[in-house]
């Protein structure tokens, strides 16, 4: 009864471990999105996508209704290779990361400046899948905002 005990928490303990470094890195590869923002760098940023990454951001229209807008990785790309004098500075939490075999979910609120100057809040929600031995950014779809942000 005690090895099988021993066992048990043998197991725990290695799916504990696996775990927490799969949720290191699915953090390391959404945190290197907003490193790559900040920077300006373009190469790191195309590396944390799929290749056929879906990015979409629900709005409001004027008349109050709700869309959901598309965006498409290399127009996201090339905004960010424009040059511009403020950094894009997107502040996250890591709120929930959910992980089973090659699919991870990711819930972030967040705040975005434009240099120091407050821009808007929401929340990102991120899918991502393992491709090769990498965790990649599928799917993003986040909410915008400029009232009721947290710490603003």
């Amino acid at each position: 009864m005690k090895n099988l005990f021993l066992f048990l928490l043998t197991l725990a303990s290695i799916n504990t471990y696996a775990q927490t470094n799969e949720e290191e890195a699915v953090k390391q590869t959404v945190s290197n999105l907003f490193t790559a923002m900040r920077n300006s760098d373009t190469s790191l940023l195309r590396s944390v996508f799929a290749p056929e990454a879906v990015l979409q951001t629900i709005a409001k229209k004027k008349d109050g209704s709700i869309m959901v807008r598309n965006e498409q990785v290399s127009a996201f790309v090339s905004s960010l290779a424009k040059p511009h004098t403020d950094i894009y500075d997107e502040r996250i939490v890591f709120d929930k990361v959910l992980i089973d075999t090659d699919l991870a979910t990711v819930w972030t609120p967040y705040q975005f400046y434009i240099g120091t100057k407050f821009s808007h809040c929401g929340v990102n929600s991120f899918q991502l899948v393992k491709m090769n031995g990498e965790w990649k950014i599928q799917y993003i779809i986040d909410t915008r905002r400029k009232e009721n942000c947290v710490g603003q």
